[in-house]
């Protein structure tokens, strides 16, 4: 970028996805969930799985035997940047000076990511993105936020974060296709201690967005019922 930093600016898919045909670009998924991905479970790979309090370790238990009928997203509901970024929906990442504003092709989503490392407001309103501040060290932007609301489902077993999260994000770009995000999050009232994961996103060539609303001809939900 013009600044010297890496350019995040494009359009972006998970890598994490288990929905690719590894001899074409195209997106197929088979009827079975991938319990090994993040988008699924996002304790894969660490050991012992998620560090949940007694209380959410009950209710995503509760939640997984239940096929995730509770499941927001299923419901045309927004996913916070955590789920997103390991959803197979296109993620448009647009850097101007000062700001990093991230796109989410489903339901016309947005993030907005202050870049000047400014100080988070005293009381920011819930939301399902929460408030980001960020600040770069070397080629990593390291991204704070805080201010998310309670309940936001972070993959499709029902683990959640609540309003006292606090997550950093590690974003660095590791060559022209690909995106590399450490997340850390910190949240003592669904976890009994910080914990991490990485996420990964490929760059998608020769595409752009398009509407793609749940809500529009939706009719999986009144089955779930």
């Amino acid at each position: 970028a013009p600044d010297g930093k890496p350019g995040f600016s494009g359009i972006w898919l998970t890598a994490d996805t288990p929905c690719r045909n590894q001899d074409s670009d195209k997106l197929t998924c088979g009827s079975e969930l991938p319990m090994g991905m993040p988008g699924i479970n996002m304790g894969t790979g660490l050991s012992g799985g998620l560090p949940y309090q007694p209380w959410l370790a009950a209710l995503v238990k509760e939640r997984t035997a239940n096929d995730a009928k509770d499941d927001p997203h299923v419901a045309c509901m927004p996913d916070t940047f955590l789920r997103a970024y390991s959803l197979p929906h296109l993620l448009k990442f647009v850097r101007t000076p000062g700001l990093l504003v991230m796109l989410d092709e489903m339901n016309a989503g947005y993030r907005q990511v202050f870049t000047d490392g400014r100080p988070f407001p005293d009381d920011p309103t819930p939301s399902w993105q929460g408030y980001s501040s960020a600040r770069w060290e070397g080629d990593t932007l390291v991204v704070n936020s805080i201010g998310f609301r309670d309940d936001l489902w972070i993959d499709w077993n029902g683990s959640m974060i609540t309003s006292a999260a606090k997550v950093q994000e590690r974003i660095r770009r590791t060559d022209y296709g690909h995106l590399v995000v450490g997340v850390t999050v910190d949240d003592t009232k669904a976890y009994t201690k910080p914990w991490t994961q990485t996420l990964h996103l490929r760059l998608a060539l020769n595409t752009e967005l398009v509407d793609e609303i749940c809500v529009e001809n939706e009719k999986s939900l009144k089955r779930m019922k």
